[in-house]
């Protein structure tokens, strides 16, 4: 019996229960010593390690409720973004915003604060109305701004902490549709334009691969209706698998390879159903750190990050991903200082990526950084604090609703026990 998230880099050798009703799963957490829940497996971070309990929610039985005023929706909280969506969507309805993957579950996106981009948009977790929770000693509850508000505010980026969730009521919107353009641009013109081009998208973002010079540019407009966009071949994503595994075998080539896929065309234009528009498929394995800097130094933090992998040649295979993000009143919300500008870098999974990402993301402290909890960082407890001026609160939150510690494990303890 064993568990690893979906790069293989985090693993555990723990039972593996999949509970189809909330009173199994209430019988299940009674009876453990230590408990953590997992959906997809996307975190980069060892969130879901357990010596002895690892709860999956995918087979929980539940249906959506949508309110009258259709302005909310109660949502089984292991249904996964690609679910759920597809389930507004029959319903006239979308998620305002989401990320460019969607096999995570609602909870475990919520948790980690998982989010999308735009200038005006906060991540999954600004969604979230209420939670109905199953605790350390089995009993649900709810818990929303009105009801246990403090409960309510640490469960809204919970690390999954503070219980299991099984249904959360989600702000929806009408549904919508959208036009992705993907174009190939130079990095110094994007750079001179970025906040006019944001101004101008609901959504934009970029890649940059850090030994070439162009960016790849994509944006999302809302559009007419249209029928969903046709079905896409894996051939770019196969080609880049090939590149990529001749930089493991040659690391000095990533420079002389990246700047030869630069070399190639970008462009291309879909539409369709939101929920059809924003994801990607994402089957190569990787590492992943990201890190939300002040929006205004986003850029700048970016190019030294990019000049010191030049500088020292290293052969960090994937390319940056660039974001906006706004500002949200979360308390362990790396947004909640202000809006920012969320920077991933990526190493290939067989490759070495530990020192890479080490240096990366001292210069992302240095603009005053703070990473996404499910990516990986190396924050200490002192650094938490530091960061965060409501972590105490929230650590006297925790141990309100689960005083034993049952849903902690090591890394957690290490900075909320």
């Amino acid at each position: 019996m064993g568990w690893s998230n979906w790069s293989g880099s985090v693993t555990a050798r723990a039972e593996v229960a999949r509970p189809q009703s909330e009173d199994e799963l209430a019988a299940l957490i009674r009876g453990a010593r230590k408990v953590r829940a997992t959906g997809a497996g996307h975190s980069f971070m060892p969130l879901c390690q357990s010596d002895e309990l690892i709860l999956g929610l995918d087979r929980l039985a539940g249906e959506m409720r949508i309110a009258a005023d259709r302005t909310t929706a109660h949502i089984p909280a292991g249904w996964s973004i690609r679910k759920l969506t597809a389930a507004l969507w029959e319903e006239g309805l979308s998620l305002a915003n989401q990320g460019d993957v969607n096999p995570q579950s609602l909870a475990g996106a919520m948790a980690t604060g998982t989010h999308g981009t735009g200038v005006d948009l906060g991540s999954l977790a600004t969604m979230a109305r209420g939670f109905r929770l199953v605790g350390a000693d089995g009993t649900a509850r709810w818990c929303d701004a009105a009801t246990e508000s403090d409960l309510y505010q640490a469960q809204r980026l919970s690390l999954g902490m503070f219980g299991i969730a099984t249904e959360i009521e989600v702000a929806v919107v009408p549904a919508y549709h959208l036009e992705e353009r993907i174009e190939k641009r130079r990095w110094s013109e994007v750079r001179e334009s970025y906040d006019e081009l944001a101004s101008q998208h609901r959504h934009i973002e970029f890649w940059l691969f850090p030994h070439a010079d162009d960016v790849i540019l994509k944006t999302l407009t809302p559009c007419d209706p249209c029928d969903p966009p046709p079905s896409t071949t894996d051939m770019e994503e196969s080609a880049f698998r090939r590149v990529l595994d001749v930089a493991a075998k040659l690391p000095f080539l990533t420079p002389f390879l990246q700047r030869a896929m630069m070399r190639t065309r970008f462009d291309g234009r879909r539409r369709g159903p939101a929920h059809a528009i924003f994801p990607s498929d994402r089957t190569i394995r990787f590492e992943e750190m990201e890190y939300e800097v002040p929006r205004a130094a986003g850029l700048a933090a970016l190019d030294d990050v990019v000049g010191w992998i030049r500088k020292n040649r290293l052969p960090v295979t994937f390319p940056f991903e660039f974001r906006t993000v706004a500002a949200d009143d979360i308390w362990m919300s790396p947004m909640n200082a202000g809006p920012v500008a969320a920077i991933s870098m990526h190493q290939y999974a067989r490759m070495p990526w530990q020192s890479h990402f080490a240096g990366a993301e001292a210069i992302f402290r240095s603009f005053g950084g703070r990473p996404h909890w499910a990516k990986r960082h190396t924050l200490t407890r002192d650094d938490v604090d530091a960061l965060y001026p409501m972590a105490e609160h929230y650590r006297t939150a925790r141990r309100a609703a689960d005083p034993h510690g049952k849903f902690l494990n090591a890394h957690l303890e290490s900075l909320f026990s």
